[in-house]
């Protein structure tokens, strides 16, 4: 869970393709492999082979379909979290507002992509998050977490309801700060700029946000905000 167990370039980036459907997978297999350091390591037809596959390859990053037979690929997702996976899941979605995007960076994805994505996008994108960077599209993600925490759509943590989580005291007043702005979508780039930090401590920070809320990365860390109430979500009405 640790950031150190991102991948840092010792290597080819290890890539596993989770879709029931052989030509998508054909067609995302032809962009990566023609990526330099990049190796798809194998493919999953559903989301139990896609779990048993992740302990086995030990991929860096999962492209995963979400409807699938056998088990979709949100409680693939949740299961390949839980086992604390240093594997990275990007979650593959038909319609970028779609509750599955929602649900599949609940259960700890780190970003979600349109199924006809362009391939540069999804080159950067399998790249920004074996970073452990994943700053992916945050207008979107944030649309799309405002629009389903505000619907009710988030079912809270289970502490009931967005109270604060305990979890929140452990942080310094600066981490707070670096939290919120994690939670705006702001890259450390943008985080150093805005408190006069260096990106090294910026960096720090983060690595220390996320090791104390025992988060996955910055995506899930948005997640977080939104979920424990940190965050509101602007009301459209006002």
């Amino acid at each position: 869970m640790s950031e150190t167990e991102h991948h840092h370039g010792e290597g080819p980036l290890r890539l596993l393709l989770v879709d029931d459907q052989p030509l998508l997978r054909m067609g995302f297999r032809l962009v990566l492999e023609s990526e330099d350091g990049i190796e798809v390591v194998g493919e999953a037809g559903n989301g139990a082979e896609a779990v048993k596959l992740t302990e086995s390859l030990r991929p860096d990053v999962v492209l995963m379909d979400v409807r699938m037979p056998v088990m979709d690929g949100i409680e693939a997702t949740r299961r390949i979290a839980a086992a604390h996976s240093p594997a990275r899941v990007i979650i593959l979605t038909t319609f970028d507002l779609d509750e599955y995007a929602f649900s599949g960076l609940q259960a700890g994805a780190s970003a979600f992509l349109l199924k006809d994505v362009a391939p540069a996008e999804l080159v950067q994108a399998v790249r920004l998050v074996a970073s452990g960077d994943a700053v992916v599209s945050p207008r979107v993600t944030q649309r799309l977490l405002e629009t389903y925490v505000r619907s009710g759509g988030a079912p809270a943590r289970s502490n009931g309801g967005a109270a604060p989580d305990p979890l929140l005291k452990e942080l310094t007043p600066r981490e707070l700060e670096v939290l919120r702005a994690i939670c705006e979508g702001l890259s450390n780039a943008e985080i150093a700029h805005r408190f006069f930090l260096s990106e090294a401590t910026v960096k720090s920070h983060v690595r220390r946000i996320l090791t104390k809320l025992h988060l996955r990365d910055r995506v899930q860390a948005v997640v977080y905000g939104y979920e424990t109430g940190l965050i509101i979500p602007s009301n459209p009405d006002y």
